[in-house]
């Protein structure tokens, strides 16, 4: 309450909501990903060695398409520079946490940040945050490759996917930690799988078994693709899993509080109320 005995109230900061034109920009961006995963899959024989050439002509698509999506985003949210500050420390931060677990039996500590961030910020921004943070390590750690647009657009889905999770008005507490533990599971995983789809199609001379194999039919080349992720990368991916969720449910009261505290300051769609005081 106010000296002047009118109540004052901040509503709680709520996840940056989608609008019509972030929502196109991020169906076309996610479009364009899809196709970028999966032609191999229904390439013909004589296509070549899949994803031989689309790297650069994907990476020159994802860019604008990221910067369409932030500009949507704060046009029709009516955030300021400081949102967009935000995001470009918390992308720091996660491109500095990548290498402290990378090569180490898939503990990778920044995965739980996008999963909170995405809570935090919404999806429209998660899928930003996830993107530039993952091109951000990769200029630290010198893993710039065909790879990386690829890298880019998985880790925006998987942070993305934290913002469109159910409750983020009313959700709190132990059932939100929980919520978000077993989303990280299953998205670790889901990480691990769509990335294995890029190298599975790029890498010769595996066993025939779980080889690759253009131009065969669409379902014998899953049921290889899912002998090949069984057999080279289920172990790194529990790995991660694993690590997601122990950090989310350790780290995670705390460092949702300061996220949420830290978009309030931001003005991330947290506007003040008066109310007449009541009588007593």
């Amino acid at each position: 309450m106010s000296g002047n005995g009118v109540d004052v109230r901040v509503r709680a900061p709520r996840p940056v909501r989608l609008g019509p034109k972030s929502v196109a920009a991020l169906v076309l961006v996610s479009a364009v990903g899809v196709v970028a995963f999966g032609w191999p899959l229904l390439a013909g024989a004589d296509s070549g060695l899949a994803h031989a050439q689309d790297a650069p002509w994907l990476f020159a698509a994802l860019l604008p398409l990221l910067v369409a999506v932030v500009v949507a985003t704060i046009a029709e949210s009516g955030m300021d520079a400081k949102a967009v500050a935000m995001l470009g420390v918390l992308a720091a931060v996660g491109a500095a946490l990548r290498p402290l677990g990378a090569g180490t039996a898939g503990l990778e500590p920044m995965f739980f940040l996008m999963v909170l961030s995405g809570r935090v910020l919404g999806p429209g921004f998660g899928f930003v945050l996830g993107s530039v943070t993952m091109f951000a390590s990769a200029l630290l750690t010198g893993g710039v490759g065909p790879w990386m647009p690829f890298q880019m657009l998985a880790m925006g889905w998987f942070t993305m996917g934290a913002g469109l999770l159910p409750g983020p008005d009313r959700l709190r507490g132990r059932a939100e930690l929980a919520m978000l533990a077993v989303y990280g599971s299953v998205a670790a995983f889901a990480y691990g799988t769509i990335m294995n789809l890029y190298g599975w199609t790029i890498i010769p001379g595996l066993a025939s078994g779980i080889s690759f194999v253009a131009g065969d039919p669409l379902h014998e080349n899953l049921v290889r693709f899912l002998a090949y992720c069984a057999a080279t990368s289920l172990g790194w991916d529990l790995g991660r899993a694993v690590l997601t969720v122990v950090l989310t449910l350790t780290v995670g009261p705390t460092l949702l509080k300061a996220l949420r505290r830290a978009t309030r300051r931001a003005a991330f769609d947290a506007r003040a109320g008066f109310e007449e005081p009541r009588n007593s």
